[in-house]
C-alpha cells in the first residue's frame, strides 16, 4: 500500500526527538557509528532507533526511510550544523 504525503507528514510529527534525530542524521549521510558518536548513544541502540523508523515510516529500508522524511521536511537540512 502505498502512503501518502499527508500520511507521511503526519507519522512524522509523531517521531519522538530522538528518532527525529536519527533520521535527520541518516538522511544528512551519516553512518550508524556516526550517529551514535554524535548523540551519544551505543551502535545497537541506533540501529533499534533505525529498525523502529523503517517501521514507523512504512519504510522499506534506511535508505528509503531518509527519502520519505526529506520529502515530507523541507527544513530537514538545516537542523545539522
Amino acid at each position: 500500500m502505498k502512503i501518502t504525503r499527508y500520511q507521511l507528514r503526519e507519522l512524522r510529527m509523531k517521531l519522538t526527538p530522538k528518532e527525529t534525530a536519527v533520521i535527520t542524521l541518516v538522511a544528512s549521510g551519516y553512518s550508524d557509528k556516526e550517529i551514535g558518536v554524535i548523540l551519544k548513544i551505543s551502535y545497537g541502540t541506533v540501529r533499534d532507533y533505525i529498525d523502529k523508523l523503517v517501521l514507523k515510516l512504512q519504510a522499506r529500508n534506511r535508505t528509503h526511510a531518509a527519502i520519505l522524511y526529506a520529502k515530507t521536511n523541507t527544513e530537514w537540512l538545516f537542523k545539522i550544523k
